[in-house]
């Protein structure tokens, strides 16, 4: 386990640049639950993440689907729910609710979901844009989960997008509140990171992804708002991952074991990020828009993590497990 990295003090020198002063300052208080919030709360920031590129996004579809242009949600509705009628969904940890709306839209499938955040301005956000786009059968709920009400048998399925993991002591929350509020054989859906907890990645991780930089032309690795460049990743220490977000990948290691030992595997999709979420942070705005020389980087990028992930679990997985009571 590393305390601290001099990564963490390069990385928030540049999340003070990206994302001003305010937001370095928000981390500087006792309460938890606000650093959390605050983790979310730019919502005018505009990011550099690497699963804003497109060639990324395709690449993800076709671990999940199979189709470069049918991407998880689109598979879920159009063939593994086609003919599901009258669902009730829980989406918890549900931010923007930008996926959770896409899915109401299909009303013959869902007859109601309802959405859980602690984030009060990202869920006024997401009850706008369901206006806008006159969607009726979603509801908003704005709650510690810690606070919320999980009755019994209420939900056909319970889904995570990318919230599971900020959830702690897993091995007893999804084979207790879960499956206590999932029907008898309700679905658990989750699209998420299940990788290192607190990003603690082995060396022989570190290794490859410094590999993988390597190959990344200079011109290619300066950072986002910035002139400098990305030469190396040395890892994350936990004690920044706490002071940036308590919440953050705190017991994302037990995810899989847990779902596996309490759910039956319908269908289990993964799909990399072991490398490329660490290569491509920061760096990513070199790849939205691409011409040859950036798409055989990528294509090189995307190999070497093919070939690490063949000796290693997926840091993200899409699945889909039944309940078993």
């Amino acid at each position: 386990m590393r305390l601290i990295t001099l990564d963490d003090f390069i990385d928030t020198y540049f999340k003070i640049i990206q994302r001003g002063s305010g937001f370095f300052l928000s981390k500087f208080t006792f309460n938890k639950e606000n650093r959390t919030k605050s983790a979310f709360d730019n919502t005018s920031f505009i990011s550099s993440y690497f699963w804003s590129i497109p060639k990324v996004q395709e690449r993800w579809n076709v671990f999940v689907s199979g189709n470069k242009n049918t991407n998880y949600l689109e598979y879920l509705t159009t063939n593994f729910l086609k003919d599901k009628t009258n669902l009730k969904l829980l989406s918890l940890g549900s931010g923007i609710c930008n996926r959770e709306i896409e899915l109401a839209k299909h009303s013959t499938i869902f007859k109601e979901v309802v959405c859980v955040d602690i984030a009060e301005n990202l869920l006024q956000i997401a009850a706008k844009n369901a206006i806008e786009n006159n969607v009726t059968n979603i509801k908003f709920i704005n709650k510690n989960i810690d606070d919320f009400e999980f009755d019994e048998n209420e939900f056909d399925i319970v889904f995570f997008k990318s919230s599971l993991h900020h959830f702690d002591k897993i091995d007893t929350f999804l084979p207790g509140k879960i499956k206590h509020t999932l029907k008898s054989n309700g679905l658990l859906i989750i699209n998420e990171f299940v990788g290192a907890t607190r990003h603690q990645f082995s060396k022989k991780q570190i290794t490859a992804i410094n590999e993988a930089i390597s190959i990344i032309p200079k011109k290619f690795r300066t950072r986002y708002k910035s002139k400098l460049t990305k030469n190396k990743y040395r890892g994350v220490g936990v004690l920044r991952m706490i002071l940036a977000d308590p919440s953050e990948c705190i017991d994302s290691e037990s995810i899989m074991p847990t779902i596996h030992k309490h759910y039956k595997t319908i269908i289990e999709k993964p799909y990399g990020g072991n490398l490329l979420m660490s290569v491509l942070r920061d760096i990513s705005h070199h790849f939205y828009t691409l011409d040859d020389e950036k798409e055989a980087i990528l294509e090189k990028l995307f190999l070497l993590e093919d070939t690490y992930m063949k000796n290693n679990p997926s840091d993200l997985v899409f699945g889909i497990y039944e309940n078993k009571k």
